[in-house]
């Protein structure tokens, strides 16, 4: 039996796919769940995603729609942009791309020509694969340049990125990653942006949730366009969404559609709207600083079990744990952490000497057992689990136990209660 079952009174017949299903949803409620990128939206978000309006075709935008009958998904589409520029306090809101990677697609088309210069942060430094990888549509049809940490701080300098951009002149600066566990400074980033003639562009799909809630530094009073992912510290349905002063909205609209997509998923839409309500209350404001809580314990504590932190810490809600110290790649320590019901990925870390599917890091991230309900005593236990794993990974008697731990939290911290 599913924990979110389709309207009342539908037949499910498809036994198969609602098997799977429901050893999904027992998935996530018996393994902890670190992945940076991942979140556990509420049911009345996922409630959203199951409604009539993923029947109904709507290209186009409130008001100038290809299609008849969609008055009531302009009304919905109208809500989440509304309350997207109030959470964020940006001029204007678009919320159809389908994810993070159209939404920069559309922010890329609205800004660029083919082959202009991009300067971004290294996909092996922590950036993002759709900031300029070889073989994503970044890569392909714009000419990428990357900065990236210095070896020994393993932190951004700002002055190299300056000497940089002021040597390569590019059309588009960019900030943004998905494996850095320091503060960007926006304010610095767009001041060499206007030095060098350059537009600015922020990604924050990792740190959305975060600067939602104030526990980090907001880009929209510096960018000309922000992206973000509604998923992941954010805490909605899994999709994307750009921010831009009211001057850039139109070319932003059209460079989504017909740019990039067709017709926008409406049932999404109307889960981004109750994600962004949600994203409004006090208590996310709570839930924000406590994800950085816990990251922070639980890096300290990481670190307290001798294991190596890059950078040495975290100031959000991910962390990249230098498993190699430990005499292990991240591919190794990924399938060691499951055993015992700890979900994380592989990454690599920078200047690593191992390949991408190998690895020698392992990204560690707090938004999703923060929404289960964890605290910050909790990742004292939780990283004195990882150590014991990481340190003895074939220990059958040290994977039975800490594995009988992790049992016991879940149960008493259920994701959906």
């Amino acid at each position: 039996m599913t924990l979110y079952s389709p309207a009342p009174n539908t037949t499910k017949t498809d036994d198969s796919i609602w098997a799977s299903i429901a050893r999904e949803e027992e998935r996530q409620e018996l393994q902890l769940e670190l992945i940076a990128s991942e979140n556990h939206a509420s049911a009345e978000v996922m409630a959203a995603m199951g409604t009539a309006l993923t029947n109904k075709y709507a290209e186009g935008y409130p008001g100038r729609r290809y299609y008849g009958g969609c008055e009531f998904v302009d009304e919905v589409e109208d809500l989440a942009r509304n309350r997207a520029r109030e959470l964020f306090g940006s001029e204007r809101a678009n919320v159809q791309p389908h994810s993070g990677t159209q939404a920069n697609m559309a922010a890329f088309m609205s800004m660029l020509d083919p082959g202009d210069k991009v300067l971004a942060m290294s996909l092996d430094h922590g950036g993002h694969l759709s900031h300029g990888h070889t073989k994503n549509f970044s890569g392909v049809f714009y000419d990428f340049h990357s900065y990236g940490v210095e070896p020994d701080s393993e932190r951004l300098d700002l002055d190299k990125v300056r000497e940089q951009a002021l040597a390569l002149r590019p059309k588009l600066l960019i900030a943004g990653a998905s494996a850095y566990s320091r503060p960007i400074d926006f304010e610095a980033f767009a001041a060499i942006a206007r030095e060098v003639d350059a537009l600015f562009m922020v990604d924050m799909a990792h740190i959305a949730g975060l600067v939602a809630g104030g526990a980090h530094a907001s880009p929209i009073p510096h960018a000309d366009v922000v992206t973000l992912t509604t998923h992941k510290t954010l805490r909605g349905p899994r999709g994307g969404m750009i921010l831009c002063p009211k001057e850039r909205i139109v070319k932003i609209n059209s460079a989504l559609f017909p740019g990039g997509q067709g017709g926008p998923l409406m049932h999404v839409i109307a889960a981004k709207a109750i994600a962004f309500r949600e994203a409004q209350q006090d208590s996310f404001k709570t839930y924000a600083a406590q994800v950085v809580a816990n990251a922070s314990a639980l890096a300290e504590g990481l670190v307290g079990a001798g294991i190596r932190i890059v950078s040495g810490g975290t100031d959000n809600h991910v962390m990249l744990v230098d498993v190699g110290s430990v005499g292990l790649s991240g591919a190794a320590a990924e399938d060691a952490l499951h055993r015992v019901n700890i979900t994380c990925n592989k990454n690599l870390i920078p200047f690593d000497k191992r390949p991408p599917m190998e690895a020698s890091g392992v990204r560690l991230g707090t938004a999703a057992i923060t929404t289960r309900g964890l605290d910050v005593a909790d990742m004292g236990h939780l990283a004195g689990w990882i150590g014991e794993i990481l340190r003895a990974p074939e220990d059958e008697a040290t994977i039975k136990r800490v594995a009988g731990a992790v049992a016991e939290l879940t149960s008493r911290k259920p994701i959906y209660a």
